[in-house]
């Protein structure tokens, strides 16, 4: 529990730096960041299903340059991580009941995650001014040192914030395991349901002409495939 706690703030960290202080490589966005949090604990499938509905979700937001969208990378490393290690906890593989109730408790970090980097943001920008400051009067190490400390309260902050969803997660195996089974099911049922929203926003965010009735269209067809299998599964 403690190691992938660990690895899970680690991940978070460095994805919170990666998003906007260096690299901008793209790691940061939801379906790789939760595949490689699905990774670290040991549960890739978690981390597939639910980033892909996250990263559908925020398929019209990207934090590239000034552009400061929801912060979709902590919703999706918190609901894999939380959701991994539920399945762990009952010494299963993840399953739709469990991404569902991941998305259902994390997706709230998103906007909470955009305001807490704005509120670091501030305070990185007064190092910003500092570290110039250093540099032009060929003060280098002083610039360094920073500009590190610009960094390191967002390298902190989601990642503390990554590893406690991860022992949230394991809090709440034992728990999910005595829920009743219709609820349970229900839950494993509303995981299409929230991919098909999912994949009905990502089709408005693209701006198509016909944007309205493909997602219209795409959900409908989701809906009617659950309610066939789950007909020929009830006989």
């Amino acid at each position: 529990m403690w190691t992938h706690a660990a690895w899970a703030g680690l991940w978070g960290g460095l994805l919170a730096l990666e998003r906007n202080a260096f690299l901008q490589a793209m790691f940061s966005r939801p379906l790789v960041a939760a595949v490689g949090t699905g990774l670290l604990l040991e549960d890739v499938h978690s981390g597939l299903f639910v980033g892909l509905f996250f990263e559908l979700f925020h398929l019209g937001g990207a934090s590239l340059g000034g552009a400061r969208p929801d912060y979709e990378m902590l919703p999706a490393v918190t609901a894999t991580a939380a959701s991994a290690a539920m399945a762990n906890a009952s010494g299963s593989t993840g399953t739709p009941a469990l991404w569902t109730l991941g998305i259902l408790l994390f997706a709230p970090m998103g906007p909470f995650g955009a305001w807490l980097e704005r509120r670091l943001d501030l305070r990185a920008a007064r190092y910003q001014k500092r570290a110039t400051a250093s540099a032009e009067t060929g003060h280098l190490q002083r610039a360094a040192r920073q500009n590190l400390r610009a960094m390191w309260p967002h390298f902190v902050g989601f990642g503390l914030l990554c590893a406690g969803a991860c022992l949230l997660g394991y809090a709440l195996g034992p728990v999910e395991q005595k829920v009743p089974l219709p609820v349970v099911r229900g839950l494993a049922w509303a995981y299409p349901a929230l991919a098909s929203v999912a994949a009905a926003v990502a089709v408005r965010g693209s701006r198509a002409r016909a944007a309205p009735q493909l997602a219209l269209g795409g959900a409908a067809l989701v809906t009617v495939a659950a309610a066939m299998v789950a007909l020929w599964g009830n006989p």
